[in-house]
């Protein structure tokens, strides 16, 4: 402060807007630091559910053939659920159930975005190999499938909202910032119940959705 002249007050005050704008972020132990950043990425949200030698392959933010790497190492654990994915499952909020949770990002980039899968308990008893480490050949979804909940129906929804702290924190960024968040809720075609959602957090200064609008045969040119 003496080196720049600036009182107490007034770097705090920069500092403070500096995070407000995602450009620097607190980090325990570390102080303040500047945010690693990465560009913007528009992304074409599809709908069409596609398969690969890997199993299903949902509309992501990847682009094809572009390799993802995984922050840190997957983690799977029996949680009280919060309010929004126990809204989705028709569970009450605080019930214990299974998340197996990933962060990802494209290749030399920090992380990108959190998914979180929350396995309906009643689903996870049907086929209990979808809480080990390793879910075999079709992962998860083919576990729930094989055990008599296929063909499994996906309905997706996509909101803003403000970061978890945690979220802030796996993510690197301010807890100031909003994050675009993508559930994905699947359900059993015996039951019609959900049996599994996914939600996606990503922040919110490193994407757009991006759509190609259509004429509906009203709309056709030239016009009669």
């Amino acid at each position: 402060m003496e080196r720049y002249g600036a009182s107490r007050h007034a770097v705090r005050t920069a500092v403070a807007a500096l995070t407000r704008d995602g450009l620097v972020v607190p980090v325990r132990r570390r102080g303040t630091v500047v945010r690693d950043r990465a560009g913007r990425r528009r992304v074409r949200r599809g709908r069409m559910v596609r398969r690969d030698e890997r199993g299903y392959v949902m509309p992501a933010a990847a682009r094809e053939g572009e390799p993802w790497q995984v922050h840190g190492r997957p983690r799977r654990a029996v949680v009280p659920i919060p309010a929004r994915p126990a809204e989705l499952l028709g569970l009450e909020e605080g019930t214990e159930v299974l998340r197996r949770r990933r962060v990802t990002s494209p290749a030399g980039e920090p992380p990108y975005q959190i998914a979180d899968t929350w396995i309906h308990p009643t689903a996870v008893a049907d086929a209990p190999q979808v809480a080990e480490p390793h879910t075999g050949p079709g992962g998860y979804l083919d576990r729930l499938e094989e055990a008599g909940h296929g063909p499994i129906a996906w309905t997706e929804y996509t909101r803003v909202r403000m970061p978890e702290p945690d979220e802030a924190r796996h993510l690197g960024m301010p807890d100031s910032m909003p994050v675009m968040e993508i559930a994905r809720v699947g359900s059993s075609a015996r039951t019609g119940a959900p049996v599994e959602v996914t939600i996606c957090v990503i922040p919110a200064d490193r994407v757009e959705l991006v759509a190609d609008l259509r004429r509906a045969p009203s709309a056709r040119w030239p016009r009669d």
